[in-house]
């Protein structure tokens, strides 16, 4: 039976969020190495003391390669599947979702060029 109650169904939501968000954390290479990666980034921009500006593009990016990463994730499960054999049309999916991917991490790369290129550059000089 469906709970209507407003509270109780968010916090339900928000549970089964927290729980999705550990299963991708734990069980998905790509996202260990994409948190790692996070997690260096980030003690970059306490390191160099970015602006909040550039606090707040980063943590976007990183949001975002994480965000798209854990979509195509469930497009992979849902179609292994729907279809586990090989199947050349479930590959066409999953390339476009894995392209999806490589976007979003070429965003995040270049975003991070802009914003620790110039800090790294005057180290170097």
């Amino acid at each position: 039976m469906k709970d209507h109650r407003f509270a109780k169904g968010r916090l339900k939501s928000f549970i089964y969020a927290a729980r999705g968000m550990y299963k991708l954390a734990t069980t998905e290479h790509s996202i260990m190495l994409q948190l790692v990666i996070a997690l260096l980034v980030t003690a970059a921009g306490f390191y160099f003391n970015i602006s909040a500006t550039e606090w707040m593009v980063q943590t976007m990016a990183i949001g975002l390669v994480l965000s798209v990463e854990g979509i195509n994730t469930a497009i992979e499960k849902t179609t292994d599947f729907i279809h586990p054999d090989f199947n050349k049309k479930i590959g066409f999916i999953k390339d476009i979702s894995a392209g999806a991917v490589f976007f979003a991490a070429i965003s995040a790369f270049v975003t991070g060029l802009i914003i620790y290129y110039p800090k790294f550059s005057a180290i170097f000089t």
